[in-house]
């Protein structure tokens, strides 16, 4: 299976990139995985509406460039459906069994996702009606696909 994890901004601190490094080489043994980060827009801390909508557009345009006709998009927001480890494990599997073996997670920026991209999307998934720092949320979404895949091979790993 091919993984792609496209993230709005960079990762700027260690202990954040350090996990994602291990996560990263941990799922070496599992799949093919590729990070790839775009451009966030800079952004004032007080914005209209419409600013909003600019900048999500702006960062979406970005996201879309990189997505593939043929690529499985998995998006996340805050009112996607929430799953457990095992159901995600299972709907990785399920993607797998289906053709789908070229899955993209999408993570947004500050402000969130597009309407573009989320009319793109195939599935939307949450991981909490939380809001979260993106950067922490590549770490987490790291951390449960690799899970899904020791689940799916009933391998051991903590609970």
């Amino acid at each position: 299976m091919r993984i792609t994890v496209i993230s709005v901004g960079k990762i700027k601190e260690k202990f954040y990139t350090g996990a994602i490094e291990e996560y990263s080489k941990r799922l070496s043994k599992y799949c093919t995985l590729s990070l790839v980060e775009v451009a966030d827009e800079k952004a004032p801390e007080t914005l209209s509406e419409k600013e909003m909508v600019q900048i999500k557009d702006r960062e979406g345009e970005r996201i879309l460039d990189k997505i593939k006709e043929s690529q499985y998009v998995i998006t996340l927001e805050i009112r996607g459906k929430q799953l457990t480890s095992e159901e995600l494990s299972e709907k990785m599997s399920a993607l797998g069994l289906e053709g789908n073996s070229d899955v993209v997670f999408v993570i947004g920026g500050s402000l969130g996702l597009s309407d573009a991209v989320m009319k793109r999307s195939n599935f939307a998934l949450s991981f909490s009606k939380m809001t979260f720092p993106h950067q922490l949320m590549k770490v987490v979404l790291l951390e449960q696909v690799y899970r899904g895949f020791r689940i799916l091979r009933n391998e051991p790993y903590h609970k």
